[in-house]
């Protein structure tokens, strides 16, 4: 991806295509390769959803994007989009980057050497007193710690690196505090580090978005540190994305006896680094690179579909077909079709833009909300 500044117009563009809804972040770089700006895209979706008549694809309101951007600069929010240097080179490299984050605070943070800290909102007191030590140790030797701003293992690793730099993560909007008692918290943050998020201002966070915020957890950091978290909870969710996108991950061993070690200590059989000070995780990291290394593979624009109408037509419908309500990953959809990437996500945009697919968060995708017809309507683009 060849980086460039945009203009406050532009920026704009970027962020009501991206707040519209149905765009996910590959719906996103789809329609950028297709369109070749968020302005074209705009204008082109809006006459494709039209000639649809489908519900699935709304475009956000100029309106709302605009009172958003006006009140953000009140607060001090920075809108970066991901093509822009300003954007975290890390969180860039991942498969489903956010095109454009919100910041309020120094945002030079979110793209130093970050690792990011987690664990069990109901922590222990031996855990959380652990997890301000690392936090603490890991900010002397010059990284940012990362982390969610919930309760527990997060809180306690803000508080002590707030000094040596810290960013957290939110999955609502940068004007709502969550969990209210952090108010301080963020506060503090604000002031000395570094609050990211890809919500609009206003948003409250449901339970669903909490994976979404994970991801850019994860996706600012070189590496995953767990301290303290059950066998199933949102923590280990974190620790997988943190793996799927080339990070270390790192955990701090329990007793049997407590269930909040019993995801740590599955960790560490799978095969994450096993924890007891901060110089096991800088050791653990000293065999990466100083920062995260994009794949230019992954910014290629994609190939245009077959020239050959009828093999178009049969590949969306192949996909049209492999979809149903459980979301499917593009990478199953790729190998069931046999077809050439490109030519997959091609498709999936055409069946987006007609309503009959939608993208869910982490590169999945179902059938849309409109897709009431056997027939697949994505004859012909639009020519704008």
């Amino acid at each position: 991806m060849d980086l460039r500044e945009l203009s406050d117009k532009q920026r704009a563009d970027w962020l009501r295509l991206s707040r519209s809804r149905g765009v996910g972040p590959q719906t996103f770089s789809q329609l950028l390769a297709r369109f070749g700006s968020a302005a074209a895209a705009l204008e082109g979706t809006n006459a494709a959803a039209r000639a649809a008549g489908h519900r699935g694809f709304v475009l956000a309101d100029r309106q709302s994007v605009d009172a958003e951007m006006t009140r953000g600069a009140r607060l001090g929010v920075r809108y970066v989009a991901s093509c822009e240097p300003g954007y975290p080179a890390a969180l860039r490299a991942i498969a489903d980057p956010p095109p454009v984050i919100g910041m309020r605070g120094d945002p030079r943070l979110a793209r130093g050497d970050g690792v990011a800290l987690v664990g069990a909102r109901n922590a222990s007191l031996a855990g959380r007193r652990l997890a301000a030590n690392l936090a603490r140790d890991l900010g002397r030797e010059g990284f940012v710690v990362v982390s969610g701003l919930a309760r527990g293992i997060d809180g306690a690793a803000h508080e002590a690196s707030i000094e040596t730099g810290t960013v957290a993560v939110v999955a609502g909007g940068l004007d709502k505090v969550y969990p209210p008692e952090h108010d301080r918290l963020m506060a503090a943050i604000i002031e000395r580090g570094c609050v990211v998020s890809e919500m609009p201002l206003g948003f409250v966070a449901r339970a669903r978005d909490f994976p979404k915020r994970n991801r850019i957890v994860s996706g600012l950091s070189r590496g995953v540190v767990v301290v303290e978290a059950a066998e199933r909870s949102g923590t280990l969710i974190t620790a997988r994305l943190a793996a799927e996108q080339g990070r270390e991950v790192f955990a701090v061993p329990g007793s049997p006896l407590d269930p909040r070690a019993h995801g740590t200590n599955k960790l560490i059989r799978s095969g994450a680094t096993l924890v007891q000070s901060a110089s096991d995780i800088i050791e653990g990291l000293q065999g990466m690179t100083s920062r995260i290394q994009e794949d230019p593979a992954a910014y290629t624009p994609p190939a245009s579909a077959p020239a050959d109408e009828a093999a178009r037509r049969k590949l969306a419908a192949r996909l049209h077909d492999l979809l149903g309500y459980t979301p499917v990953h593009r990478d199953h959809l790729i190998r069931e079709a046999e077809a050439p990437p490109s030519h997959v996500a091609d498709a999936l945009l055409d069946l987006v833009l007609a309503g009959q697919a939608s993208e869910v968060p982490g590169g999945l995708y179902v059938r849309g909300a409109d897709d009431a017809s056997t027939d697949v309507a994505i004859g012909s683009r639009s020519s704008t």
